[in-house]
């Protein structure tokens, strides 16, 4: 430390120094805890993309999967919704793709192949 300290004409200088490099390290861990979403902030958002890809399903109780994130650059989430019709008797397969941004949904059926 005192041969570090040669180098600055005064103890202020280092001082000062220091708490440069103090204050980038505390402000470059908080950059990467700041991108970084809390389990319950992901609950929040999965169960918000659930209600409304029910909501906009029209279905009574469907049975719906685990969400299913895309990257960011995608920004959407899926969520695939089954129920069986109260008319027809037949099981009806919907697939939701929310919107993180919007808060939108779009809602397709669809059909295995074969079946």
């Amino acid at each position: 430390m005192v041969a570090d300290m040669a180098r600055f004409e005064t103890d202020k200088e280092y001082d000062m120094l220091k708490t440069a490099i103090a204050t980038g390290v505390g402000l470059l861990s908080l950059t990467t805890l700041a991108g970084a979403s809390s389990d319950g902030a992901w609950n929040a958002l999965f169960a918000k993309a659930n209600g409304t890809c029910i909501g906009q399903s029209r279905m009574v109780s469907p049975e719906a999967s685990a969400p299913v994130a895309f990257d960011d650059a995608t920004g959407k989430i899926a969520v695939m919704l089954r129920e069986k019709s109260p008319k027809t008797k037949k099981l009806v397969n919907v697939i939701c793709l929310y919107d993180k941004k919007s808060g939108k949904a779009s809602i397709a059926e669809y059909q295995w192949l074969g079946q």
